[in-house]
Order: structure tokens, then sequence, then C-alpha cells
């Protein structure tokens, strides 16, 4: 099917998405979406922006979907770096990779992309590889790409410990026997335990019942356990300061799940 180009003005608009998105603002993002898509519907250029709407939604599914229809887009390693991002994301680690290096196939400085495979082949076990795309990453977007902190998994393990030591009293008295366990990364199995899918750069997760579900005849081996993922966690850390109390902040937060609490109920049990 042959598609007419986008006018000067409608690629302003898509322009004008892609600010709205860049700066936090979904909700205008997809308000500006919306009015092009009545007038364009279907068009393969307004699909692109449409699936990273979705994606910035945490739709990948649909995300995916959209996709389907925008194989003629304009920019094509922007249309397979967008696939990679939502099968990725849907913990297709396999098709994501594929999908990434045929981006890099069209632009091979697509710093975005060379993380994506980076981050891809964790999930795959190929460390090496991962390792090669992460540092082109790195040298071609150093600001949006730097190198995680390094630290011993002894010294991860204390961060831990003491973030448990830190909680409300109250809190600690509700964790009884519940573990809280340090993984590299969580399982593909965890992931697509549930819908939605959990995003793969999870920094933390509640497996098992909130207390609010429980009744006095569970068995203690019932309870769960708390994860959080050391790999993720180091990936969006600048330094150990910032890795401190991202990983304070992730244990409360996932504690607060184990309560089965909401935002109000976070903050007035301290765990905000």
């Amino acid at each position: 099917m042959a598609y007419e180009t986008l006018s000067e003005t409608e690629w302003e608009q898509v322009g004008r998405i892609w600010d709205r998105l860049e700066a936090g603002e979904l909700e205008r993002a997809r308000t500006e979406l919306d009015d092009l898509s009545r007038r364009r519907r279907g068009h393969p250029d307004v699909r692109i922006v449409e699936a990273a709407v979705l994606l910035d939604e945490n739709d990948p599914r649909r995300a995916l979907e959209t996709l389907a229809g925008a194989e003629r887009s304009a920019d094509p390693a922007l249309f397979f770096h967008l696939r990679a991002v939502a099968r990725y994301e849907l913990a297709e680690f396999e098709e994501a990779r594929a999908d990434a290096e045929r981006a890099l196939a069209v632009n091979d400085e697509l710093a975005e992309a060379h993380d994506l495979i980076s981050r891809a082949c964790e999930y795959l076990g190929q460390d090496e590889r991962a390792r090669e795309h992460a540092a082109i990453a790195r040298e071609i977007d150093p600001d949006a790409y730097a190198e995680p902190p390094e630290v011993s998994d002894a010294a991860f393990d204390r961060l831990v410990e003491k973030a448990v030591a830190e909680l409300p009293a109250e809190v600690r008295k509700h964790l009884g026997e519940m573990p809280v366990l340090v993984e590299s990364l969580p399982s593909r199995d965890m992931l697509t335990a549930e819908e939605p899918i959990v995003s793969p750069d999870v920094l933390g997760l509640f497996v098992g019942r909130h207390l609010l579900e429980r009744s006095v005849t569970d068995v203690p081996a019932g309870a769960g356990a708390i994860f959080l993922f050391r790999r993720n966690l180091l990936r969006v850390c600048a330094d150990k300061a910032e890795l401190e109390r991202e990983v304070r902040i992730t244990v409360q937060h996932e504690v607060g799940h184990l309560l089965g609490l909401d935002e109000d109920d976070l903050e007035q049990w301290g765990l905000a």
C-alpha cells in the first residue's frame, strides 16, 4: 500500500510529540497523537510515534501490534529499534537482539540500540557480547550510558542489609522470616508469571501474596520473597552514594507491596 507523505504541518506535530515524550509530558504527547491519528490513522510514520507513546505508557504489546503496519516508515532504524524495545519489554530477548541488530545495520551510531543489545545479551548469558555493546553505547553517548559503579557482591549485600535495618520497627516486625534476596537479574519466568509482564529492567520484585491476602492457616513457606536485582540497580546509578539510596528506596517499595500498601499508606508507614 502506498502512503502519501505527511505534510510539513503534520511532521511538525510529530516533532512536538517526540518533544513531549522527551520532556516527560506523556499526557500531552497522547493528546497530540490522538489528534494526528484522527487525520492520518494507519500512516507508517504516525504508527512509529504512536508505538513510542505506547511504550512510555507501559504497553509494549500494543506497541508491537502498532508497529506491524509501520515497516515503510521514513526511518527504518527507528522502526527496528522501537520493535526491539517492545520485544525486550515482553521478555522476547532473542527477537529484541535481532531487531536491534537490524537497526544498527541501518545506523551503526544508534547508541540506544547498542545498549539494548547489551541488556538483551545479559539475559541470554552472552556477557562478553553484552560488555562489547555497552562499551560502544558509552563511547557514542557517555552521558546517557555511563559505566556503572564497581561494587563487590559483599559490599552490595551490606547495602541491602543496611536498608532492611533502617526500616521502621513496626515494618521489620511484619517481615518475619521473609527473605530479602539479591539476584543478578530476574528470571524470564519471574517476568512473565502474570499480566502485565514485568519490565526486564525492574529493580526489585515482591513474589508472593501480600499480608492482606493471607490467612492464619497459611504455612510460612507460602509467604514468598523480596528480590533485588543487582545488575539493574547498578545500571541506573552513577556512583555508590546513588546506589545506596536506590537500594533503600527499592527495599522500601517492595516491602510496601508485601504489606499490601498503596501510595498513601507507604507515606504513613514511613516508606515513601
